[in-house]
């Protein structure tokens, strides 16, 4: 992963005015500053972190992620980094015993138009932000964002150690804690889920190989998701179990090894063998947020996790804000002259289908969990419609839906 001097050589706080800063280099943040660069906008990323670090874990990004990258121009960088898995397989807690398959791979591909793709998301950061610097993008590490005030026709962005910028736009892809989120929506809480999760990767290798399949362990008060990474040189899993004793939001904490082995005590070898091949595990409190009836205030926005911060479950986290960054990017295009009309649009166009996926992730937690019996059995057996009843989701394409949206309002999204 590139290290990125705090001030990049393209100039300090001190040359004026950024035409739009991005708050964060996470997956959404770069993805927001490639496109618009893309569109000849001078964009300025600020990173809190000292160096953009290879620390994290896995990341699945189906159709309507990854063909928007596709679309950026990263087709064949996304295939060397990315594993394709051939299947997703829902599997019995207990014996392993197969409940239901259903094809990914080509058969996903051609349905839906673009590949469902398993990354580390250190693989896809580090493609990210290598494809933004090469083309002339500015990143600055090492700067917190604490304040963010709009001024009428400028924002004020103020980091720590009492360094501010102004900018045109200002887009908060900061995260589930975001300090731009504060600034546009107030105070609110996070809502914890009663679940926390652990994750860990594992090297195929000390497993037995790598299995060709996305797997979903699914199980009373626990569930399980094991997928590929690094072109299936290692294993990612995430181990969700009910934890009613958090009592804080968190960022991730180290977790123990031993407390997830003996949480998935009599699960099936598969689960066991590969939590007992890694050698540490992260560990955090699920929480999300109410959907909010706003996301923007004049020239400052949110997207990602500042704007819908999802639970797992639907494995849309990282989709959304990819898919949140092109919709913004274009509606900067649409609208240059009025950037507080663009994100207006922008947040009209993408609310309503965020929202619907935060409320289908918290459902999801709970049927994923469901004891042995009739509910259960009735779950398994409605997942063989998977593909038909995902489709809006995996099917949705943001430049298509953005463009019909446009004329379905002649041209003006209300």
């Amino acid at each position: 992963m590139p290290e990125v001097p705090p001030q990049s050589t393209n100039g300090d706080e001190s040359d004026g005015h950024v035409p739009v800063a991005v708050i964060g280099a996470g997956i959404g943040g770069l993805v927001t500053a490639l496109a618009l660069r893309r569109q000849g906008v001078r964009v300025v990323v600020f990173e809190q972190a000292d160096a953009l670090t290879e620390e994290g874990a896995g990341l699945a990004l189906g159709a309507n992620g990854t063909r928007a990258l596709v679309r950026l121009g990263l087709g064949a960088e996304l295939r060397r980094i990315a594993f394709q898995p051939e299947h997703v397989v829902f599997r019995h807690w207990r014996t392993g015993a197969v409940r239901q398959a259903l094809p990914l791979g080509r058969d996903y591909e051609e349905r839906f138009g673009a590949p469902f793709c398993t990354f580390h998301r250190a693989d896809l950061r580090r493609l990210l932000a290598d494809r933004y610097l090469d083309e002339g993008g500015e990143l600055r590490t090492g700067h917190r964002c604490v304040a963010v005030t709009p001024l009428g026709d400028r924002v004020d962005v103020e980091f720590d150690g009492d360094r501010r910028v102004e900018a045109g736009v200002v887009v908060g892809a900061d995260g589930v804690h975001s300090a731009v989120r504060t600034g546009v929506v107030g105070a609110d809480r996070a809502v914890y889920s009663g679940r926390s999760g652990y994750r860990g990767l594992v090297a195929a290798e000390r497993v037995g190989g790598v299995a060709d399949e996305l797997s979903f362990h699914l199980g009373p008060g626990k569930h399980m998701v094991v997928y590929p990474v690094h072109g299936g040189e290692t294993v990612n899993f995430l181990a969700v179990v009910r934890d009613p004793r958090w009592t804080r939001e968190s960022w991730v904490r180290r977790g123990r090894v031993a407390d997830v082995l003996a949480a998935f005590a009599d699960w099936s070898p598969a689960v066991t063998r590969i939590v007992g091949a890694a050698d540490e595990v992260s560990h955090w409190g699920l929480f999300d947020r109410e959907p909010v009836d706003r996301w923007s205030r004049e020239r400052v926005t949110l997207l990602g996790d500042a704007a819908h911060p999802m639970l797992p479950h639907h494995g849309q986290g990282g989709n959304q804000a990819i898919e949140d960054a092109v919709v913004l990017a274009a509606c900067l295009r649409r609208w240059p002259a009025q950037p507080a009309l663009a994100l207006d649009r922008y947040e009209r166009a993408r609310r309503t289908r965020t929202r619907m996926l935060q409320r289908g992730s918290r459902r999801n937690g709970e049927c994923f969990q469901l004891p042995d019996g009739p509910a259960a059995d009735a779950r398994d057996d409605a997942l063989r419609r998977l593909p038909e009843d995902l489709a809006w989701i995996h099917g949705y394409d943001a430049d298509t839906a953005l463009a019909t949206l446009e004329e379905s309002h002649h041209g003006e999204l209300v």
